[in-house]
């Protein structure tokens, strides 16, 4: 998620936007725009809910992933790409409001077919789930869901709950606490995104120098601090893609 707001630097910058930009235009910006690291790492949390099932329907799990991927992957980041253009892409106003608009409504479409096979219970969350989108990304009530509560139940704890209970109807203390750690991976994300995106889209200028107990001079700039923020945000992608598909090869093969 993007969470800098007329954030574009001084002329003549040209620090990518995110580490995974690959440049400017084109189908390029819809790659930056689908946050591809976290859009992963987020639908890993719908693996990782369904798989503490003590059946997992492969149907429903492909359907939910779909509908969030819809949900989070398109519509939350064109929403938020509306809202300041904190990356800078060159996609029209238009394309954006239309992925969101196509987006949020393909999530609630599979929804709506979820529940003929589950059951009403499923209703809170496709009520809720483009309520968090629209009111996180479009900073809604005052910003007050725009924070690390927000994002971490919205994008860490709500997905494990939701895939849970599409395969179970209901809901038990394995996926609650789940649903926890989820919620706090989230936290821990975006403390370290939140500097990065800093770094990269509203700094001018880094410099300074730090001095170690042997007398070595080391100097700072953007890719120093950038380094240990923007690493660990990879391996926890990383880690935590590969944790989800680890369960689906042991419950699904």
């Amino acid at each position: 998620m993007t969470d800098e707001r007329a954030s574009v630097p001084p002329a003549g910058d040209s620090v990518a936007p995110a580490f995974y930009a690959v440049g400017t235009g084109g189908w390029r910006d819809w790659w930056l725009l689908l946050h591809p690291p976290y859009t992963a790492w987020h639908l890993s949390y719908i693996v990782v809910g369904a798989c503490l099932a003590p059946y997992v329907n492969t149907t429903r799990l492909l359907a939910t992933l779909l509908a969030f991927f819809f949900a989070v992957g398109i519509a939350a980041h064109a929403l938020d790409e509306l809202n300041g253009r904190p990356l800078r892409t060159q996609l029209r106003s238009g394309y954006l409001v239309a992925a969101t608009v196509i987006g949020l409504a393909a999530a609630v479409a599979l929804g709506a077919v979820g529940v003929t096979k589950t059951g009403w219970v499923l209703v809170p969350f496709i009520v809720v789930g483009p309520l968090i989108v629209v009111a996180y990304n479009a900073e809604l009530f005052g910003g007050v869901v725009h924070n690390d509560a927000g994002f971490a139940a919205g994008w860490g704890a709500f997905p494990v709950l939701t895939a849970y209970v599409a395969q179970t109807k209901t809901l038990a203390l394995a996926p609650v606490l789940a649903a926890l750690g989820a919620f706090g991976l989230s936290v821990a994300q975006r403390r370290l995104s939140m500097p990065a995106r800093a770094l990269r889209r509203r700094t001018e200028h880094v410099e300074g120098t730090v001095t170690t107990s042997s007398g070595e001079v080391h100097a700072i700039d953007r890719r120093y601090l950038l380094a240990p923020l923007e690493g660990a945000l990879r391996a926890l992608a990383w880690a935590t893609v590969l944790f989800a598909t680890a369960l689906a090869v042991a419950r699904l093969t």
